[in-house]
C-alpha cells in the first residue's frame, strides 16, 4: 500500500513538476520580506559618479510598475504555452533572483540617491511616492527589476512561439529597455545596480540559452532527417 502511495506521488509530481516549481516563491518572498525588515540604517552604500548625472524623472514610474505585469505575463505565457522554454525561464529567474538573496544577505547595501522632494506635484510624482513609501532603496543589486526584464526578454527572442511575430518582439525589447531606464531616472537603482543585473543576465544566457549541441546528437538528427547517408 505504501509503495504504491509514493508512487502516486511521485507520478503526480513528475506530471505537475511545472507547477511545482512556483514553491520557488516560498522561500524567495520570506526571505526578501527579511532583508527588507533588517536591512534599514547600517548598509554599504552603492554610488558611482554617474548616478549624479542622471536626472529625475516621475514618468518612467510607468515602465517601472509594467515590470510586475511583464514578469507575470511571460511566467503565465510560457506556463501555458511552451513548457520546454517555461523551464527555460524559470531557471534563469529563479538562479538570479537567489544570487540577489545571497548577496543581499552577505554584502547589505543601500543607496541616498532618492530626492527629498519632488519639484512638481503630479499623479506620476504621487506614484512614485507611493512606490518610495512600499520600497526600501535597499538591497539593490544585483537590480532584479533588470535582471528579470532581461530574463523575459531573453525567453520571448528565443522562443519559436513569437518567431513571427516581429511585433511582439519589439514591444517586449522596448519595454525591457524602458524599464531598466526606469530603475535609474526614478533613482531606484544606481548604474552599478544596473550593470551587474545586465552581467548576470548575460552569464545565464551563457549558461541555459547559449548552449552548442555536440557532433554526436547534431549527426544522429540529420541521419533521421535522411540528410546523410550510411554507411
Amino acid at each position: 500500500m505504501k509503495a504504491n502511495a509514493k508512487k502516486t506521488i511521485s507520478t503526480l509530481a513528475e506530471r505537475n513538476k511545472h507547477i511545482l516549481l512556483m514553491a520557488y516563491f516560498l522561500l524567495y518572498f520570506p526571505w526578501f520580506a527579511h532583508l527588507e525588515r533588517t536591512v534599514t540604517n547600517h548598509f554599504h552604500v552603492i554610488h558611482v559618479a554617474l548616478d549624479d548625472y542622471i536626472p529625475f524623472c516621475e514618468y518612467f514610474v510607468i515602465p517601472y510598475l509594467l515590470w510586475f505585469f511583464y514578469v507575470a505575463w511571460g511566467i503565465l505565457y510560457f506556463f501555458r504555452n511552451n513548457k520546454e522554454e517555461y523551464f527555460r525561464l524559470c531557471t534563469v529567474l529563479f538562479t538570479g533572483m537567489t544570487v540577489f538573496l545571497i548577496i543581499s544577505t552577505i554584502y547589505p547595501n543601500g543607496h541616498y540617491l532618492r530626492p527629498t522632494e519632488f519639484e512638481r506635484q503630479n499623479i506620476f510624482t504621487a506614484l512614485v511616492g507611493m512606490l518610495y513609501a512600499t520600497d526600501t532603496p535597499t538591497n539593490l543589486f544585483p537590480s532584479i527589476h533588470v535582471f528579470n526584464s532581461i530574463a523575459v526578454n531573453m525567453a520571448v527572442w528565443h522562443s519559436g512561439n513569437f518567431r513571427h511575430k516581429k511585433a511582439v518582439r519589439f514591444c517586449s525589447a522596448i519595454l525591457m529597455i524602458s524599464i531598466i531606464l526606469s530603475t535609474m531616472f526614478l533613482k531606484q537603482h544606481s548604474v552599478f545596480d544596473v550593470v551587474t543585473g545586465i552581467a548576470l543576465a548575460v552569464f545565464m544566457y551563457t549558461i541555459v540559452y547559449n548552449r552548442k549541441p555536440t557532433a554526436v546528437p547534431l549527426l544522429q538528427k540529420k541521419l533521421r532527417r535522411g540528410k546523410l547517408r550510411r554507411i
